[in-house]
């Protein structure tokens, strides 16, 4: 009864200060084991079939999992969140809006955090205790983050899992930092990967199942995952509004960009893979990236949870031809 889920990366800091088990609704979605039947439960309800699949799974999850309260993204995210709202609030959900500000004025998004602490009861000193707690776990992220590109000892699937995981800490921080330090125990037994290519993926998490095995059958390794990278709150800053102005995902393609073009060069990455998703008004930033970074870049669109196609798997394997040989 204390779940609160939210469509994207908050301060969950101030739901972890009020005693309440964050829950984001991406996540709950896209590993329920039942995505494809999610997405065809919000359709025959009525959401249209040019609509983000990400949103439709996010209703569908949300209603099948009782959770009675989420907290909305309306700005920084998707622009049919809004309307997200709406729809969840005539099936008995209370939706309490967040934005992060286009400009990233920090006192505008003070307001923003002080209004959501107000909401759920708690102060700054509360909050500031969460932060220390979560930023203990989230460094040990970024060494397996570390570990991905500069040790070669990761998989870009397990860098994606364990950064993604971080929006919401799996539920249950104590558990997830269990998990991680058994991972970071095994791990340094391997020996490192010896890849063909180094690559970039920028964009949001991949609707499709079977991407990063994919890439590494063929040589090639993620070694920098941005949207997830994110979301782990990198940069070790210890204000929670700088922390989230810092934050790239909900703000300008510039901004993103701005750090996407530093950790390639850093990462000694060949080439970027860019994923955008059905439907999604991000989809017009592929055009701003392709002119920005000087990489090679490959634009994979996804729209529904499925495998990984035939027809795409012989696009990437031919980008990666391309690649290889002009290395």
């Amino acid at each position: 009864m204390n779940r609160v889920g939210f469509t994207t990366t908050i301060p969950i800091e101030i739901l972890l200060a009020a005693g309440r088990m964050p829950v984001d609704l991406n996540n709950l979605f896209i590993t329920s084991g039942r995505s494809r039947q999610l997405i065809e439960m919000a359709e025959l309800e009525g959401f249209p079939r040019n609509i983000c699949g990400w949103i439709k799974g996010i209703y569908a999850a949300t209603l099948e999992s009782g959770i009675k309260e989420i907290i909305a993204v309306t700005e920084g995210d998707c622009s049919n969140t809004r309307a997200l709202m709406e729809v969840l609030s005539l099936r008995g959900i209370t939706a309490i809006p967040f934005a992060f500000p286009g400009d990233r004025n920090p006192e505008s998004l003070r307001l923003e955090i002080e209004k959501l602490m107000e909401h759920f009861g708690v102060g700054w000193d509360a909050v500031n205790r969460s932060r220390e707690r979560l930023d203990r776990i989230r460094r040990k992220v970024w060494e397996i983050d570390r570990l991905t590109w500069q040790e070669n000892l990761v998989t870009g699937e397990e860098n994606h899992y364990y950064q993604v995981a971080t929006s919401d800490m799996n539920s249950d921080p104590d558990g997830f930092e269990s998990g991680i330090d058994t991972f970071l125990e095994k791990v340094h037994t391997r020996k490192p990967f010896r890849d063909t290519l180094r690559l970039a993926y920028i964009g949001v998490p991949p609707i499709i199942e079977g991407f990063y095995p994919f890439l590494e059958s063929r040589g090639a390794r993620v070694v920098f995952n941005e949207t997830q990278r994110q979301f782990s709150m990198p940069y070790g800053i210890t204000d929670l509004v700088e922390q989230y102005r810092a934050y790239t995902y909900p703000y300008d393609i510039f901004t993103r960009l701005a750090d996407i073009t530093v950790e390639l060069e850093k990462r000694g990455v060949d080439a970027v893979i860019h994923y955008v998703q059905s439907f999604c008004f991000r989809q017009i930033e592929d055009m701003v990236v392709r002119q920005t970074l000087s990489l090679p870049v490959m634009t994979l669109e996804g729209d529904k949870p499925a495998p990984l196609d035939a027809r795409t798997g012989i696009r990437i394997e031919s980008f990666l031809e391309m690649v290889g040989d002009r290395l």
